[in-house]
């Protein structure tokens, strides 16, 4: 039987999921994420989530507050950025001192989870879901630094790294279709738009329900189709420019070499 044709994650995370009858879909994907029973308060609104015409690249930005009092910052990315990684550190750094007013106690700092679901290849790695978290090591016996008793009854945290920010990133493009976990029939869902019958991970079955495309109004299908082409247009425009600057960049050092510069002068020149 066909499968019904779903509207991509990043979408419904944009438009459909923002009423607390529809937190399940999101609840259940962090919880499988994460690996405990998330309850969200409330979904803030962010610039990320902003739409314009001029727009340069796409991107979904939300975050949420959940039952604990912690925050989780979801990123959607679907265009390369060389940066990215110091835009996950100014996300969680911006986010941590936005919300300590002036002459609070840094008791009052909040947990944050930075979860990054990227469209395109990051790093050098064999694996398509990364967690960070922070830890001290001793440099001299590589043990781990850990909480006194005092202090975890004081920060209500078992463990240092339980104090710092957590970061996810899922990249989407890296996973060969084969779920064999309940993250992984997620993380088929973000990559192709579809939820097989078979699966069965928290949150999958009221997505499969919520976020159907025929069920949308002509204006949200329109609105949608928009999306879907802006993102390839970005993605396209991305690609054009770096096979551009490559080919000028050969044919740069192709001259510099025709005039005998030495090799190490070219790189020297080039930055390179």
């Amino acid at each position: 039987m066909k499968e019904r044709k779903l509207v991509r994650f990043d979408w419904a995370l944009k438009r459909l999921l923002r009423n607390k009858a529809d937190y399940v879909v999101l609840e259940g994907f962090l919880s499988v994420l994460l690996g405990e029973d998330i309850k969200i308060i409330s979904i803030k609104e962010s610039e990320g989530n902003q739409e314009h015409a001029k727009d340069k690249f796409n991107r979904v930005d939300i975050f949420v507050e959940n039952s604990k009092g912690e925050f989780l910052i979801i990123e959607m990315q679907n265009s390369e950025e060389v940066d990215y990684y110091y835009r996950m550190l100014y996300g969680v750094s911006k986010a941590i001192t936005e919300h300590l007013s002036i002459g609070d106690d840094y008791y009052n700092v909040r947990k944050i989870y930075h979860i990054n679901i990227l469209y395109f290849r990051m790093g050098n790695g064999s694996d398509y879901v990364y967690h960070g978290s922070t830890e001290y090591r001793g440099i001299h016996n590589n043990t781990v630094l850990q909480l006194t008793e005092n202090e975890r009854e004081f920060f209500a945290k078992d463990n240092v790294k339980d104090l710092y920010p957590e970061y996810y990133i899922l990249c989407v493009k890296d996973f060969d279709n084969v779920a064999k976990s309940s993250l992984d029939e997620w993380i088929y869902y973000l990559k192709n738009a579809e939820i097989p019958e078979s699966f069965t991970a928290q949150g999958l079955k009221e997505a499969r329900a919520k976020l159907l495309y025929d069920d949308m109004t002509v204006e949200e299908k329109q609105a949608y189709i928009h999306y879907l082409n802006q993102t390839r247009y970005e993605r396209n425009a991305i690609k054009n420019s770096y096979d551009k600057g490559k080919i000028e960049g050969q044919a740069e050092v192709l001259a510099l070499l025709e005039k005998g510069i030495p090799v190490n002068e070219i790189k020297k020149k080039l930055g390179i």
